[in-house]
């Protein structure tokens, strides 16, 4: 487990630098956070080390980003917030996607916990009092279904 403390938003690049750095070896990355604590701002600037040149936003409403950087690589960003119906995800082939080796990046995966991988990062993002941001990075391994 990596924790890293983030107090001011100029410190992002360097924070998606270190989380890529711990994380890379897992396709699979579960963003984990209330509402505004930065998920999607940290995955947009891990896109801009990634080197990845399209605009990054939080797939809200299509469900699933698809980017692409200079070298080839595809990453598909997934945003579950607005999923009722976790058996909804089954229609998009959300397993190919997962099972692909290419990095996935998940908002709100507790949406659809029967779905995710048994092994991913976990990546917590907290809020302090002071608005700060503390980024817990984990490796889970063997994650059990709840189905």
């Amino acid at each position: 487990m990596k924790t890293i403390e983030m107090t001011a938003l100029d410190q992002i690049d360097q924070v998606a630098k270190e989380v890529i750095e711990y994380c890379k070896a897992s396709y699979i990355w579960v963003f984990k956070g209330q509402m505004g604590a930065g998920k999607t701002t940290l995955i947009k600037s891990i896109s801009k080390v990634f080197g990845i040149k399209d605009v990054v936003s939080s797939p809200t409403f299509s469900i699933i980003n698809e980017y692409h950087n200079p070298e080839g690589q595809i990453f598909y960003h997934f945003d579950f917030y607005r999923i009722e119906d976790p058996s909804e995800v089954l229609e998009i082939g959300i397993e190919e996607y997962f099972y692909s080796q290419k990095y996935c990046w998940i908002e709100w995966a507790e949406k659809i916990p029967d779905y995710i991988p048994p092994d991913f990062m976990l990546i917590e993002l907290h809020v302090e009092e002071d608005g700060s941001r503390k980024i817990t990075m984990d490796k889970i391994v063997n994650y059990e279904r709840h189905g």
